[in-house]
C-alpha cells in the first residue's frame, strides 16, 4: 500500500515568508476595515486613458493618496529603534507584489522612494517597469539579492534586526501597500500581518447603492483595511487619519490637478 501523502522541501522563499511572518506576528497592531467610495477617481482615470495617455494604476493612485495623507501626519511615518522613535523625512512606500520566480509565485516589496515629491504618472511607472521583471532572484527589487545566502535557521534574527535598523527604515521607509483582494468579486477585507507602521491593505471593490441628492445611485466601493503599529500610533489618531485617507481617495483631487502627468 502507497503512501497517503507526499512531501516537498520548504524553498528559501517559503522559509523567508514564514520568517517575516513570525516576527511581525509579535507587534501590537490595530485594524481599522472600512469602504470607500472610489466612483470619482475610477471615472477620472477613464478619462485619461480615453484622451489617449497610458491608463494609470489604481495602485499607484493609492500610493500618491497615502504619501498626501501622510504629509498631514508625519509622525506616522516613523518606526521605533531601541528606546528612541526614528522620524523619517523621505514618504518611502513599500508596494508588495506577486511575482513568478522560477515555478514560485511570491510576495516581493517594491520600495517607492519620495513619494511625496512625485506624481501618480511617476509612481505607475516605477510600477509597471517593475512588474515586467520576471525571473530575477527574490530581493531583486529591493537590491537585496544578497539576502537568498541567508542561512534559513538565521532568517529571524535578520528580519528581527532589519525591522529595527535605522539605515533600513530610512532607505525602504515604513509604510506599504498591499493590493491582495483586488480582483475578489465578493465583499472581502484582508487582516494583514506586516512590519510598516502604517500598511493600507486593498481588498475587493463592491457596488453599492446609495442615496444622493439626485436620487439612488449605484456606486463603486473599495474594500480597505488599515493596520497601525499601536506602539507609536493610538486610536483617536489613527481614526483621524482614516477620515483623511478616506476623503483623499474618495475626492480624486490628486488626479485634476495636474500630478497625474505620465510624461
Amino acid at each position: 500500500m502507497g503512501k497517503e501523502y507526499t512531501q516537498e522541501t520548504l524553498s528559501f522563499l517559503r522559509k523567508m515568508v514564514r520568517a517575516s511572518a513570525a516576527i511581525t506576528a509579535k507587534k501590537n497592531t490595530i485594524h481599522s476595515m472600512t469602504e470607500v467610495d472610489i466612483s470619482i477617481p475610477l471615472s477620472l482615470i477613464r478619462q485619461i486613458r480615453e484622451n489617449g495617455k497610458e491608463k494609470l494604476s489604481f495602485t499607484a493612485y493609492l500610493v500618491s493618496c497615502l504619501a498626501k495623507t501622510i504629509e498631514q501626519f508625519p509622525r506616522f511615518n516613523s518606526f521605533i529603534s531601541g528606546r528612541r522613535l526614528v522620524l523619517l523625512k523621505d514618504v518611502n512606500i513599500s508596494v508588495l507584489m506577486e511575482r513568478k520566480i522560477g515555478e514560485e509565485y511570491v510576495p516581493e516589496p517594491l520600495a517607492l522612494k519620495t513619494c511625496q515629491e512625485k506624481g501618480i504618472g511617476d509612481i505607475h511607472k516605477e510600477i509597471r517597469e517593475a512588474q515586467k521583471r520576471v525571473d530575477e532572484d527574490f530581493g531583486s527589487l529591493g537590491n537585496m539579492k544578497l539576502i537568498k545566502y541567508i542561512p534559513g535557521f538565521l532568517l529571524k534574527i535578520f528580519v528581527s534586526m532589519a525591522d529595527r535598523n535605522k539605515a533600513m527604515g530610512a532607505k525602504y521607509g515604513k509604510l506599504a501597500i498591499t493590493s491582495v483582494g483586488m480582483f475578489c468579486r465578493e465583499p472581502v477585507w484582508f487582516i494583514p500581518h506586516g512590519s510598516a507602521t502604517v500598511l493600507l491593505t486593498v481588498g475587493s471593490r463592491i457596488n453599492r447603492v446609495i442615496e444622493t441628492p439626485e436620487g439612488f445611485q449605484s456606486r463603486i466601493h473599495q474594500c480597505l483595511t488599515v493596520s497601525f503599529d499601536h506602539d507609536i500610533i493610538d486610536g483617536a489618531p489613527a481614526a483621524r487619519f482614516m477620515e483623511a485617507l478616506s476623503r483623499e481617495i474618495m475626492s480624486g483631487n490628486l488626479l485634476k490637478t495636474g500630478e497625474n502627468e505620465n510624461d
